[in-house]
């Protein structure tokens, strides 16, 4: 029985899992989106915010300890000089989980991850529609014939 079990192992030995957690989280700061299984996004977003959070304040303090989970000393960097600042105002939320079908192979679920401010395209179109609202509101039903006065 899993009484009080809330991690996700999927199918691995916690070394393995948090070394695939730790390169996909480096993976995904550098590209800014990775495509995977759902149950992998999942996990993934539950252990990169957290660090995401800490990038928002730069000090030497919390460089080692995002350093200590991602072992990369690229993605640290680009945590903390690209992404830091563009999410210093929002809080929290800063991954989105996009589903995309089924595997070919195996019929997994496959998901898209990404982060919320740094997908142009759809912030784009959100501001477009935004832009185009209709000036008039459209009805689908019929104008009731007006009956003359007194008939």
């Amino acid at each position: 029985m899993r009484h009080g079990n809330k991690i996700n192992a999927l199918g691995r030995t916690r070394a393995h899992r948090s070394a695939m957690l730790s390169n996909m989280a480096s993976s995904l700061i550098i590209s800014k989106r990775i495509t995977t299984t759902l149950a992998k996004a999942k996990e993934l977003r539950k252990y990169l915010e957290p660090l995401v959070t800490k990038a928002k304040e730069d000090t030497t303090h919390s460089r080692r300890i995002v350093f200590s989970y991602l072992q990369n000393k690229y993605s640290v960097k680009e945590l903390f000089s690209v992404i830091g600042p563009k999410i210093m105002n929002r809080p929290g939320g800063y991954l989105r989980i996009l589903k995309m079908g089924f595997r070919a192979g195996d019929k997994a679920d496959m998901a898209m991850i990404e982060f919320v401010d740094f997908n142009d395209l759809v912030d784009s179109t959100l501001k477009e529609a935004k832009a185009e609202k209709p000036a008039t509101k459209k009805t689908r039903r019929k104008k009731k014939k007006v009956a003359a006065a007194g008939a």
